[in-house]
């Protein structure tokens, strides 16, 4: 069965965005960015609300851009094909491979688990996997942690009344400071 995975990146206080709604701080160094080049990798698809949808539209038409890098138009290459299933209640359409989700989250990973297919089912965005959290879907937590206290924002882990044990499966540690953390659902 696909394993549904939730890898984003988080200041050391907690945050995937800061205060003042800035991630600026989040931006990927060399090495880091070839990490996360490898990590879409073994994705099959990724569900993302309409807020990450929105700043991930950069990489539909970034391959045109001229002064990219090899490794910016790698991940374009990948991202690109990627199939996507986006959740708002906004939009009434979606570019590239994209589509809007049809059902509700639990619904919607329901299906993708039972499709024939490879790849995880990567959630991206605090707030729909905060949703999936609460309703015990996340098989797998994926910190990449930057050196930064940004003091409150939106939480990488949400609040909950309920305990979920972890089981450490990587960490990874960049020359940039950022750390790695990969923890498995025990179950």
């Amino acid at each position: 069965m696909r394993s549904v995975t939730y890898s984003m990146g988080v200041s050391l206080d907690g945050y995937v965005v800061g205060p003042d709604g800035t991630f600026d701080w989040t931006v990927p160094d060399e090495d880091v960015f070839r990490f996360w080049i490898d990590e879409i990798r073994d994705v099959g698809v990724h569900l993302m609300g309409r807020r990450l949808y929105e700043t991930m539209l950069y990489w539909e038409t970034a391959d045109q851009n001229a002064s990219l890098d090899d490794a910016e138009l790698e991940w374009a290459a990948l991202w690109n094909p990627l199939p996507k299933v986006v959740f708002s209640t906004t939009l009434s359409a979606v570019q590239g491979n994209a589509r809007l989700a049809s059902d509700g989250l639990a619904e919607e990973i329901e299906r993708l688990r039972a499709e024939p297919g490879e790849g995880d089912i990567a959630i991206g965005g605090a707030t729909l996997a905060a949703e999936a959290a609460a309703s015990g879907l996340i098989d797998e937590y994926r910190a990449v942690v930057h050196p930064v206290l940004v003091g409150g924002g939106i939480p990488f882990f949400p609040r909950s009344e309920r305990r979920v044990d972890l089981e450490l499966v990587e960490t990874r540690t960049f020359s940039s400071r950022v750390v790695y953390l990969r923890y498995r659902v025990a179950r």
